[in-house]
């Protein structure tokens, strides 16, 4: 695990890896790029007279390629599929720094050099964020449609007057992060069920696995009865009612098909499937989770370092936020009673997406645009293609990965300035760099619990296969990222 002499992500003092010399805030080009414009593909070794090289801004051409772009996606929820301004933006970031990404300190992981990004790769990625984006119809109307399933189940539960009548709804996962790809058919739910105290009692040396228990009689006694022999609240009593409850609500919700799947082992989610013809169906994941208002347990401490990101108020502002635990059994306990809960922090995961510059105007009409949504949509449908391809041996892998690495990247790349719109291809490798540099060592700190690693060396020989194979993937510029569009 990471406590014992893990590397933590740089972030809050000391040097952090130099970031791309992009445009500046008010979106000029640097000086280095000014100086010294990208050599053309196939022109000769000696320089021009400066009279010759140098030429008005107006008369600069755009290369010829980006015609070739579809339009910006409107209803995607990410950035705009911009044109390259200008030359490439190995031009505009120094040689010395077109390095793999990865903290101070740290060795690189084999093979995790950037390559110079070009003008062409560079295309070959905006074109493939552009093909992931949401099209606004299939938007409206999968949307439209779980509104009204989980509506339903929600008035239902709350008229029932039983254990479920405090709820209230949280959409959360990478939908309403706008950072969902390919196809609006999977939707996170999660359902809180309000809670002024409790003991939380760690059940594992990774801080995120709780026992709950009431430190005095509580004033939600409808839980009262979830207690297990030993008096600590059941997870898995209070999903088993939540489940009988749905499975016989969504037989009375109108002109939709809602079936129930059958339960995975583990799971903290209830899975409806709604039939959405003639488009795919639609899964729902409708997750239980308690919010417990109270103080962040001190597994926490050492994390969220957003304060040169995000900035040190923002981060007092989601610590007096309410905490969140999920239904999850611990896996790690040798007899499963289902009465462990995991902390979940999906509500500060979507604020820090929807809200993500340094600068409170990033990605804003008249703000400076950045391409991290986009390079998150990368690295996510990167994985998801790798684990099409190699089911077995990366099954271990899921997207909270990639996620945490971003995160992660967010704070050591903190500017808006290092996520320049126009850098996409430089700034979604040294997003890879970082992460090949977790995988080579087998270490992922939770973003929010930095002792719980989400790489474990007993998965070494899993963590080495999927870096040889994002390595293959960087070395011959994607070419999966073209076998499914």
């Amino acid at each position: 695990m990471d406590g014992a002499g893990g590397r933590k992500p740089q972030g809050g003092s000391g040097a952090r890896p130099a970031a791309p010399r992009g445009r500046g805030a008010g979106g000029s080009r640097s000086s280095t790029a000014t100086r010294r414009a990208p050599r053309r593909e196939g022109s000769s070794a000696r320089r021009r007279p400066s009279s010759a090289r140098r030429r008005p801004s107006s008369a600069r051409r755009r290369p010829s390629a980006a015609k070739s772009l579809p339009a910006s996606p409107a209803a995607s929820g990410g950035e705009k599929v911009p044109t390259p301004l200008g030359g490439t933006a190995a031009a505009r970031v120094p040689a010395a720094r077109r390095r793999a990404a990865v903290p101070d300190g740290a060795v690189s992981a084999p093979g995790a050099v950037l390559r110079s990004p070009s003008v062409a790769g560079a295309l070959r990625l905006r074109e493939v964020v552009f093909r992931l984006s949401l099209g606004r119809q299939d938007v409206s109307e999968a949307s439209e449609l779980v509104n009204k399933v989980v509506s339903h189940l929600i008035q239902a539960l709350r008229s029932n007057g039983g254990s479920f009548s405090s709820i209230e709804r949280l959409g959360a996962g990478s939908y309403y992060e706008h950072v969902k790809i390919s196809e609006p058919n999977e939707f996170d739910i999660m359902l809180l069920t309000p809670v002024a105290r409790l003991q939380l009692d760690e059940c594992d040396d990774t801080g995120a696995y709780y026992y709950l228990t009431f430190k005095r009689n509580p004033k939600e006694r409808y839980l009262l009865k979830f207690l297990d022999e030993e008096g600590k609240l059941s997870a898995l009593k209070m999903l088993q009612e939540l489940r009988e409850i749905i499975k016989q609500e969504v037989k009375n919700i109108e002109d939709v098909e809602v079936t129930v799947q059958r339960r995975k082992a583990g799971s903290p989610a209830i899975t409806l499937q709604i039939k959405n013809p003639p488009a795919a169906d639609i899964s729902v994941d409708i997750i239980l989770t308690l919010e417990v208002q109270q103080s962040w347990p001190p597994s926490t401490q050492d994390g969220l370092k957003i304060e040169p990101w995000l900035g040190r108020k923002v981060k007092g502002q989601f610590r007096n936020r309410s905490i969140y635990l999920v239904a999850k059994q611990n896996k790690k306990e040798k007899v499963l009673r289902g009465n462990t809960w995991r902390l979940s922090f999906s509500h500060i995961e979507k604020d820090m997406l929807n809200n993500h510059g340094s600068s409170k105007t990033c990605c804003e009409s008249d703000g400076l645009k950045c391409c991290r949504k986009s390079c998150l949509k990368l690295l996510k449908y990167l994985l998801e293609q790798l684990k099409m391809k190699y089911p077995k041996k990366l099954e271990k892998f899921c997207s909270y990965h990639v996620k945490t690495a971003f995160f992660h990247s967010c704070v050591i790349w903190p500017n808006d300035t290092d996520w320049h719109v126009g850098d996409l291809d430089y700034c979604f490798q040294k997003c890879l760099g970082y992460f090949l540099d977790c995988l080579q060592k087998s270490q992922l700190p939770h973003f929010f619990i930095p002792k719980y690693n989400l790489l474990s060396v007993e998965d070494k020989a899993s963590n080495d296969f999927l870096s040889r194979q994002i390595n293959s993937e960087l070395n011959n510029g994607f070419p999966i990222f073209q076998e499914r569009l």
